[in-house]
């Protein structure tokens, strides 16, 4: 041997020591007896329809490959796409649901069909929308890195949220150690993605605030792309890029495990895509990152004298409870911890744990981490992640009902008694009638085309003239509406400030008329930033607006506007 190659060869053998002693660990491998009853699949991933590399055949056969029972695909989009119907391919079920942007972030809506107008603006309008077509919303990548990425709205009854996600993970990772994920990937994939993953402490606690007042189901977000953008700065879809990580390797990395009510038909996919969603709706699932460990038999449950409840179910006695924990013997180092109103209550070591909820004791929100010594992160993400069993000895109250209102004054009375002025962008089209509503009530009737082309700032609106007198002692405006086809109308107001600063609050409107009440409070900033506060004394314009936000450039569309009043809270009689 030359002296040249034996120095190539002495180079070489060291580069692979050193990329040898970097790899993860690889995943552990653990014997699992099938349950026909619990299913393993991926949520929140993206194809050729938005900004991932393969198209949904492909997701499928990779899923299949990876061996999951389901996939949830969730491309970008405003819900006007009808969506695929649910179908096996290669023994896998595909579902088709949609990733929304909206005002305070991204929601995973499932099981919505097609909507009947754009979905999007703020987050609470979004998913009053979602859950209006029966859907389930759920806040993607809640603690991103990134800020438009990040949710922002935590006062919104979500259903759920992605506890993990694995493209916050990457991006809170240093150049370093991409480049040495990188490195590993090729021999070692889903362990490398996974070693990436970092117990995500922000987005767990702030799960456990909100199942302290409403049930949150928890779902580990795969947000598979199989897109490496090659370009710095540059996002999947953007420029060229590697399939990596593959949606196969992503697959393996992490999963979702589903509880359902009966085994899934294999042939009827519309029938197992409703037990699916049922499933999920009801929490009846469990996260497992399987990079770490395959995942073996694991339950956890309560039973009383009463009733017994399972992940995700509320059970509400008079009497004790026992919360049960199983996991199989064969990971006796795993350490199950249970925790109570997010703060561990009990831990053991593999097998069963037990432990009492004790009649008298207040509400309490029970969910269990199992966690495995030498996992990636730091701190360490846990192995599995169940979703939680909601304990109270008496039934939850009901909610109080709204405060009763009186009219102030009104502005119009849907006849023309104070004149609406039509405001528009120079090519979009509008035109008011005075008349009858379709019920034969007095109502204004607005029709509208909005301008073709890309979206560009096209609106039609009424603009009425108000003063600081007409909201004088109001903390609230009603406005009587219809429409022939469901839509969304803007309610706004304007205060003259240079070219004008405006507030609104989106309402639903649809062929039943209805007087939608839309308290100042409510109303967020348009310009000038969201959380500046309105003055209603400074108010001189009310808008009702079409744009672009729920409606397509080039649509048309009429409603009918009835009365408009300002109103106040009815006084209280003291004693």
């Amino acid at each position: 041997m030359t002296r040249g190659r034996l120095i190539a060869t002495i180079v070489a053998v060291l580069i692979v020591d050193a990329v040898w002693a970097t790899l993860p660990p690889p995943a552990r491998e653990l014997t699992l007896t099938p349950d026909p009853l619990l299913v393993r699949g991926a949520i929140h991933v993206h194809t050729t329809r938005s900004d991932g590399a393969g198209s949904p055949d492909d997701v499928a056969h990779a899923a299949h490959r990876a061996g999951l029972d389901f996939v949830i695909l969730t491309d970008h989009g405003d819900g006007l796409r009808v969506p695929d119907p649910p179908r096996y391919v290669d023994g896998v079920l595909v579902i088709d649901a949609v990733e929304i942007s909206t005002a305070d972030g991204h929601l995973i809506a499932l099981g919505i069909g097609q909507a009947p107008y754009r979905l999007a603006g703020d987050a609470r309008d979004v998913i009053d929308d979602v859950h209006r077509l029966g859907g389930l919303g759920f806040a993607a990548h809640p603690d991103s890195p990134k800020p438009d990425l990040r949710w922002r709205e935590w006062e919104v009854p979500l259903d759920g949220l992605e506890w993990l996600n694995a493209d916050s993970e990457w991006r809170h990772e240093t150049r370093s150690a991409l480049a040495r994920t990188f490195v590993t990937y090729w021999i070692r994939g889903p362990e490398s993605i996974a070693r990436m993953f970092s117990r995500p402490v922000a987005t767990l606690g702030r799960w456990d605030r909100l199942t302290a007042s409403s049930r949150v189901v928890a779902v580990a977000g795969a947000d598979a792309h199989a897109r490496l953008p090659l370009n710095a700065g540059a996002e999947p879809g953007e420029g060229p890029s590697l399939r990596v990580p593959s949606y196969e390797n992503s697959f393996r990395a992490m999963a979702t495990r589903v509880l359902l009510r009966a085994p899934l038909t294999r042939t009827d996919a519309a029938s197992d895509e409703t037990a699916l969603l049922a499933a999920l709706r009801a929490g009846h699932a469990f996260s497992a990152i399987d990079a770490i460990a395959g995942v073996p038999r694991f339950e956890f449950r309560a039973e009383a004298a009463d009733g017994h409840a399972e992940m995700g179910d509320e059970l509400v006695t008079h009497g004790r409870v026992m919360l049960t924990v199983g996991l199989s013997e064969q990971v006796s180092d795993a350490a199950v911890v249970l925790l109570k109103n997010g703060r561990e209550d009990s831990r053991g070591n593999g097998g069963t744990l037990q432990t009492w909820y004790e009649a008298g004791e207040p509400p309490a929100v029970f969910r269990v981490e199992v966690r495995l010594q030498g996992a990636p992160g730091d701190p360490p993400v846990p192995w599995i992640v169940s979703n939680p069993i909601y304990l109270r000895h008496e039934p939850r109250l009901p909610s109080p009902p709204a405060p009763s209102t009186e009219i102030v004054r009104t502005l119009t009375d849907g006849q023309g008694s104070r004149a609406w002025a039509i405001e528009r962008q120079p090519a979009s089209q509008a035109t008011l009638q005075p008349g009858a509503s379709p019920g034969g009530e007095p109502a204004e009737h607005f029709q509208w085309r909005l301008a073709g082309g890309n979206p560009s700032g096209q609106y039609a609106a009424l603009a009425l003239p108000v003063s600081a007198a007409d909201f004088a002692d109001a903390d609230r405006l009603r406005v009587t509406l219809q429409a022939l086809r469901p839509m969304r109308l803007s309610i706004q107001v304007r205060v003259p400030d240079g070219g004008g600063l405006r507030w609104q609050r989106s309402v639903y409107v649809d062929g039943t008329p209805h007087a939608v009440e839309v308290p100042f409070s409510e109303m967020r900033a348009i310009e000038g930033g969201r959380n500046a506060r309105l003055e209603p004394s400074r108010v001189d314009t009310l808008l009702l607006v079409v744009d672009t936000v729920n409606a397509v450039p080039g649509s048309t569309g009429e409603c009918w506007v009835g009365p408009v009043s300002v109103l106040r809270p009815t006084p209280t009689s003291g004693r």
